[in-house]
């Protein structure tokens, strides 16, 4: 092991607004006298996490509520019924650690290392990763004599391996980030709020500050665009591009040459102005049946950023209505039996209207362009604005922003939805969006920093808190987030002490650091910090999985790339890294809480699928691509194989134990 001076300590400053130098969390000399001694090892009351017997499971746990875990030890949470905790006051440490790339049948018994990543095996069963059945939620008992000699430790030091599921959607093919989703705690709901049936109105978080902000800033970007389905304008494409480009059969597309053509110069914009020159309009529309899985429009509203509506025209389809869906669009056969209006009449009106300087306003807008066979390379969709709490490609209703944002309601009733009605909440969310910041409407579906979440309400109790604090009082937890990269470039820039690291030996000295401080409390104080995150990436690289395991901006910390394992095999590194966490359980000090979980199950075949399904959305929605000659198809075959892909990556595993 390297000398733990060679991990690097940023110093971090989530918790100082006004103080230059470290936060101290401090506890007077009166309340440590009174604190209770660590009770030994085998007294009645030493905490202990165990499996409950009683328990119902009626699915796997999921990654979720490992954090709920740690949230419920250490701050305020619900009890897990999956597990039983005894004595919560007398924890004094928690420390999790993640290792992407430990797979469950890497336990087997007779496990064969020399040709277990052999892809001609991957490819007779990928799933046989797993032991455990889909419907097998217990965890399974860990016998030393039945586990491989390079893992028998881990029997030593946990008495069960659980199958933990990560967040995603199989039927959307997504999986949410494992870092990211132990690394958020969810947002708390108001007291007032708790136990209330309904949507309740959005409350400003404790200190919040409006942030007053330009409407350009919440443009769509050409990435938006791609990931939520919208047909791309001529604009959109690099400039050798855009003269090659043919229309399909009945598009048409607004006048802008390029992006820049939609800048207004400063000396132009009114002092304070948050539209900045532009125009803003919100539009909406309602569309009937014409066919199966077919939608043709039948009115159009667009309003302009005072209320006052611009065009609001009912419109006739060329194709034969099969169904009005009267419920949802309020449109009934004797309303359009007069109309003579086209798509045509509109897309024309529509031309002459907007121009280089309009933004479009809209919720889940690439529904209604598609309608009007139209793109616009200026658009802020509500529908992104505003992302639902479990992550994209989820998406609020406009009556769920309109009830939580706005307080009000709309589409109520069997009449079906007002387009006017809709494009006014759709502007006055942006515009409240524009007076309360980037923000606002984020905290909710971003949730809150897991370190930040412990600082502010982190809890003692008499058993380490003294007299003072009977019945738990909000102290504030210390943490560290140990890391290969630089944490504080990510989730771990909240944490009190942020180590980054070059190697899992580095990790392992980093976590040696934040348990019991630096020898004279140069940095980290004697006695270490109480909640420490480390993750471990050496058997992750092995494994093909390195940064495949997440999506994009996840908070993730690292910024560099994949060492060279080549001549490492996987047994060696499996036994390497056992070595590396029983050297860390065996210096744990008493009563610390020990959390060891791999975030996911192979991700490759996932990350594969996606990129594909990726590149073909985007030149399926590729202004004049021929859709018979794509580079990529996609089916309703790769569909289910993503299915399954993902069903694969979301198998993880977990270790609880207590030292």
């Amino acid at each position: 092991m390297e000398d733990s001076s060679d991990t690097s300590l940023k110093r971090s400053k989530p918790h100082d607004e006004d103080d230059e130098g470290w936060e101290t969390v401090e506890r007077s000399s009166k309340k440590n006298k009174k604190a209770k001694k660590i009770p030994p090892k085998e007294s009645s009351n030493y905490p202990s996490i165990t499996f409950n017997y009683n328990a119902k499971l009626q699915s796997k746990i999921a990654l979720d509520h490992l954090r709920n875990l740690i949230l419920y030890i250490f701050a305020e949470g619900v009890s897990p019924q999956w597990v039983s905790i005894s004595h919560r006051p007398q924890f004094r440490k928690i420390v999790a650690l993640m290792v992407p790339g430990l797979e469950e049948a890497m336990f087997k018994q007779d496990v064969d290392f020399a040709t277990y990543n052999d892809p001609r095996i991957d490819c007779i069963d990928p799933a046989a990763r797993v032991l455990t059945s889909p419907d097998d939620y217990y965890p399974r008992l860990l016998k030393k004599d039945e586990l491989p000699d390079i893992l028998k430790d881990f029997a030593d030091m946990f008495p069960h391996l659980w199958p933990v599921r990560t967040p995603g959607s199989e039927r959307f093919g997504n999986m949410r980030s494992p870092l990211g989703t132990i690394l958020t705690a969810p947002a708390e709901k108001p007291k007032e709020e708790k136990g209330r049936k309904g949507v309740q109105p959005a409350k400003e978080p404790k200190d919040w500050k409006d942030e007053r902000t330009r409407v350009t800033e919440f443009l769509a970007m050409p990435e938006d665009f791609q990931q939520n389905g919208y047909v791309l304008h001529p604009a959109c494409l690099p400039a050798e591009r855009r003269k090659d480009f043919v229309w399909p059969d009945g598009w048409v597309h607004t006048g802008v040459e390029n992006f820049e053509d939609g800048d207004v110069p400063e000396e132009e914009i009114e002092q304070g102005s948050v539209t900045a020159g532009r125009e803003v309009l919100a539009l909406d529309c309602e569309m009937c049946m014409t066919g199966q899985d077919e939608y043709s429009l039948t009115r159009i509203s667009l309003v302009s950023w005072d209320g006052t509506v611009v065009l609001d025209e009912l419109v006739r389809p060329d194709k034969p209505i099969l169904d009005y869906v009267t419920r949802f669009s309020g449109i009934t056969e004797e309303m359009l039996a007069p109309v003579s209006t086209t798509l045509r009449d509109i897309q024309a009106k529509l031309l002459a209207i907007l121009h280089p300087r309009t933004i479009l306003v809209g919720h889940s807008l690439e529904s209604d362009l598609k309608a009007l066979q139209l793109s616009h390379p200026f658009i802020i969709d509500t529908a992104i604005l505003f992302p639902h709490n479990r992550g994209p490609p989820l998406k609020n209703s406009l009556k769920f922003l309109a009830q939580r944002f706005l307080k009000r309601e709309i589409q109520k009733g069997v009449a079906g939805h007002d387009s006017i009605e809709d494009a006014k909440a759709c502007l006055d969310l942006v515009k409240q969006k524009c007076e309360k910041g980037k923000s606002w409407g984020n905290h909710e579906s971003q949730g809150e920093n897991l370190f930040r979440r412990l600082h502010r309400a982190g809890k003692a109790y008499r058993a380490n808190g003294g007299a003072d604090a009977t019945g738990g009082i909000n102290v504030g937890k210390t943490s560290a987030m140990v890391d290969w990269g630089d944490p504080m470039r990510g989730a771990g820039a909240a944490s009190t002490f942020p180590i980054g690291c070059k190697s899992d030996d580095e990790v392992v000295m980093g976590v040696q650091r934040a348990l019991h401080g630096d020898p004279m409390a140069e940095q980290i104080p004697v006695g270490g910090v109480d909640f420490i995150f480390a993750r471990f990436r050496e058997l992750e690289v092995l494994q093909g999985w390195w940064n495949r395991n997440r999506s994009g901006n996840d908070g993730v910390s690292d910024v560099l790339s994949p060492p060279d394992l080549s001549e490492l095999s996987l047994e060696t590194c499996l036994r390497n890294l056992t070595q590396r966490i029983k050297y860390i359980y065996d210096s744990l000090p008493p009563c610390t809480a020990f959390i060891v979980f791999s975030g996911s199950g192979d991700p490759r075949e996932m990350s594969r699928l996606q990129a594909m399904q990726a590149q073909y959305k985007k030149e399926y929605n590729t202004p004049g691509s021929n859709w018979d000659n794509l580079s990529v198809k996609w089916t309703d075959r790769e569909d289910q194989a993503l299915r399954k892909a993902v069903g694969i990556a979301r198998n993880g595993i977990g270790f609880i134990g207590v030292k």
